[in-house]
């Protein structure tokens, strides 16, 4: 390869925020870098590279990513430190300026991370820079007009992989900044995410999570439907699980859901975001769907598929969620038939429409709000894995950070806990489902 002397020798640490399509992203980078002689730092070394993956979807968010910057930055001294993602393409210029940063990439050049580096890096000695020949300016390569879609699949050290089929969205909620960092909707074609689905068969993947900005969007830019790739996936030998990562709720079609009922592989687990119970707040942030069109969709996940682990995205404190407007969405969302809430408090962000709009919820109340949607998520947590707790199902198992067991996750994403049995990783098996482990976070297991 050309420039393998820039490369061959070095050690690079990663740090990945936010969605799962950027844990996907992170770990397509690592798999770049490493075919050009880069490897994974080890516990306690000092890494010559740097790469920080960035989210912005809350301004709790961009904090965390400049902590992270930072952490790494007194970890690593004299590290070459890269900084990419949605907050790098959002607030270039903010991330430039943080001490020790080098270059800060876009969120259409990940995919050119080499050239770039291959341009940029200096020539380290194996140790690593010295302090002192920091300081200097970072070159940044901001993108503007997001048009290229960047394939990724891989798993970096998890049992699953993650297929990215689409990036960017067109929606432009009045809260959200996503179509400004990540551009507009755009996919890859059927052919190559089979051709990667299958790549990842060959590599010994079992299960396969397609993820995205807004995945039900797919097709803009290659004329075919998200039904269509999910019948094409259906049908790539060696992948016997299949996961829906979010996808709203108007584009999760009454076909989709057919055929992923009685399809091979797709899983019924589905995650479908709401983001408020209350059809006027709703309005305001021009969802495109009311609380009937959503309480209709759950209806026909459990009419298709009773046993359906459902997880939905709520936010709280939005400007204009009164009282009466959050007290209105708390009782809808209890009526739903769902399994689990992803409680987010609202974040304004520069540059949204919501901030035009009156009412703004004080922090304290944000806060007590999230918390009485949280205590509503556990309950229905809880009571969705005991109402399983004596069948039987399959696992998918996989090795666990916690000293002595195995974790796994059943078809409907109950999460399964048994002793530890290294030969039985990556394997699918069969287990008679018992009761709440001691910190009620899955349940235990039997072989059968």
């Amino acid at each position: 390869m050309t420039g393998a002397s820039v490369f061959e020798g070095k050690k690079a640490a990663y740090f990945t925020l936010g969605c799962k399509l950027n844990f996907a992203e992170t770990s397509t980078v690592g798999q770049l870098l490493q075919q050009a002689g880069v490897r994974t730092v080890k516990d306690g070394e000092c890494a010559d590279i740097c790469v920080v993956n960035t989210c912005s979807v809350t301004e709790v968010a961009d904090h965390k990513c400049r902590q992270a910057i930072h952490k790494l930055v007194r970890l690593h001294p004299g590290a070459f430190v890269v900084v990419t993602g949605c907050y790098a393409q959002l607030k270039p210029d903010v991330v430039s300026a943080i001490d020790g940063v080098d270059l800060v990439l876009g969120a259409e050049q990940k995919g050119d991370i080499l050239s770039y580096l291959e341009a940029r890096l200096p020539l380290l000695p194996a140790e690593g820079r010295q302090l002192s020949d920091a300081g200097h300016e970072a070159h940044t390569v901001p993108t503007k007009d997001i048009r290229t879609f960047v394939p990724s699949c891989s798993c970096g050290d998890r049992t699953r992989y993650f297929l990215k089929v689409q990036d960017g969205c067109d929606y432009y909620c009045t809260y959200c900044t996503i179509p400004y960092a990540r551009g507009r909707s755009r996919n890859g074609s059927i052919a190559s995410l089979v051709r990667q689905a299958e790549q990842a068969a060959a590599g010994g993947g079992r299960e396969i999570v397609l993820t995205g900005v807004n995945i039900g969007d797919f097709g803009k830019t290659t004329g075919e439907s998200f039904l269509d790739l999910v019948e094409a996936l259906d049908q790539v030998e060696g992948i016997a699980r299949y996961r829906i990562s979010s996808i709203e709720p108007n584009l999760l079609t009454d076909e989709v859901l057919a055929y992923c009922a009685s399809s091979r592989a797709f899983m019924p687990h589905f995650h479908i975001p709401l983001q408020s119970g209350s059809d006027a707040v709703l309005k305001l942030m021009r969802r495109r769907y009311t609380t009937a069109f959503f309480a209709d969709k759950i209806a026909k996940v459990k009419e298709l598929m009773p046993d359906a682990f459902i997880g939905v995205d709520v936010i709280v404190g939005t400007r204009g969620e009164t009282a009466e407007y959050f007290d209105e969405a708390y009782d809808f969302i209890r009526s739903l038939d769902v399994s689990q809430l992803h409680v987010f408090s609202y974040s304004e962000r520069p540059g949204t429409m919501a901030l035009k709009i009156e009412h703004a919820v004080p922090p304290e109340e944000k806060h007590r709000r999230s918390q009485r949607l949280l205590e509503l998520s556990d309950q229905k947590l809880e009571a969705f894995y005991g109402r399983h707790v004596g069948t039987e199902a399959e696992v998918l198992l996989e090795k666990s950070k916690v000293p002595g067991v195995m974790h796994g996750f059943t078809a409907n994403y109950i999460r399964v806990e048994l002793p530890v049995d290294e030969s039985l990783d990556n394997q699918i098996v069969r287990v008679r489902l018992g009761g709440f482990n001691g910190d009620r976070t899955a349940l235990r297991a039997t072989l059968l």
